[in-house]
Parts: structure tokens; C-alpha cells; sequence
């Protein structure tokens, strides 16, 4: 009796641990297409998952798996989200720190910086990255495809271009603050022009 009790407390605590180590990341399914393989005796059906998982604070990956039931696929395609995180600097840890442009195949999306209380404006595909990312506010566009493989993929390329002051001032040899006082000259000159 006690060892069968001590057997269940055991196992409860090891369940519990991986559910937090996975919670940790929050994932989510894109896409679903159910494929089919012509073979001798008919046809076999097949399930392929697009999913795309992140921690909400800057890392954020996507994957893509394939198999014979939608749970095995969707288990697949996190494990290979989890394989392909990138690291994605974020300003006040809520919107993007400058505009960029994306580009996949005939996948092409434009993202903009926005001020606190915009939200997330993108659609599905999209959508779901910056919410695995952590992003709260951006305005996002696919000016391309609407496959949604395409445009995480040129979402994805469009990230990797993201360049946060410091790293951009590290590379350039100066200071951060001498960075951000040539931007506000430049823009309350700008503004001046106009």
C-alpha cells in the first residue's frame, strides 16, 4: 500500500516537472493540411502541422511535421520549433525597433514598429508568431502569398534582420546614447522640413 502510494507521488512529480519545463514556451498550431499518398491499394492520408512556438520574451521558432494522426504531426512539428529558435531583440520588450521587410519565396511582409496600445495587427499566420514572440504592439502586411509556410518563413526572414541600438552601436564603435541623439536630430529635423 505505501509503496504504491509512494510509486504514484513519484510519478505525479515527474509529470509535473516536464509540464513546467514545457511551460515555459507557448506554442501554436498554424496550419493543418491533411496530404494523401496514392499507393497500390488506394490511397493513405497523411497529416502535415505547422506550428510555431515561443517563450513570449524574445525567442521564437516555427516547424513543420508529417504523420499518419494530427497529434503525432502536431508533436513533431514542436519539437522542431523547439530546434529552431532564434533570438529577436524587442524595444521595451513590446514592439519591433525599427520597420522591415521580409521576403520567402513569393512570400513578402512588411512589419512597422507601433506605440503602446496599438496591438497586434497581422493576420493568421503572422498573428501567431508575434503572439509566441511576446510582441504587443505592431502593425504587420503580406503583400504576397497567403500560404501560410511562405509567410511564417518570410515573417521569420524579416526577424532575423531586426538590429536592437546596442548591437547597432557595438558594431560601429560608439556609444548608445550618441546613437539615439543623432536619430532625434535627424527626426526633429525632418519634422522642421515638412
Amino acid at each position: 500500500m505505501a509503496q504504491r502510494e509512494r510509486s504514484q507521488r513519484g510519478g505525479g512529480g515527474r509529470r509535473e516537472r516536464e509540464e513546467k519545463v514545457d511551460s515555459e514556451f507557448v506554442d501554436k498550431l498554424v496550419h493543418i493540411n491533411r496530404v494523401a499518398k496514392v499507393v497500390k491499394g488506394g490511397r493513405r492520408f497523411g497529416f502535415a502541422a505547422l506550428v510555431v512556438v515561443g517563450d513570449q520574451r524574445g525567442r521564437v521558432g516555427f516547424g513543420h511535421g508529417k504523420a499518419r494522426e494530427v497529434p503525432e504531426a502536431i508533436r513533431k512539428a514542436t519539437e522542431a520549433a523547439k530546434r529552431s529558435m532564434i533570438r529577436v531583440p524587442l524595444r521595451e520588450g513590446r514592439t519591433l525597433h525599427h520597420d522591415i521587410h521580409g521576403r520567402h519565396g513569393a512570400g513578402r511582409v512588411l512589419m512597422r514598429a507601433a506605440p503602446a496600445g496599438t496591438g497586434i495587427i497581422a493576420g493568421g499566420p503572422m498573428r501567431a508568431v508575434f503572439e509566441t514572440l511576446g510582441v504587443h504592439d505592431v502593425v504587420a502586411k503580406s503583400l504576397g502569398t497567403s500560404n501560410p509556410y511562405n509567410m511564417v518563413r518570410a515573417t521569420f526572414e524579416a526577424l532575423k534582420k531586426q538590429d536592437s541600438p546596442r548591437s547597432v552601436a557595438a558594431r560601429r564603435g560608439i556609444k548608445v546614447s550618441t546613437l539615439q541623439a543623432r536619430r532625434q536630430h535627424e527626426v526633429g529635423s525632418e519634422a522642421q522640413g515638412a
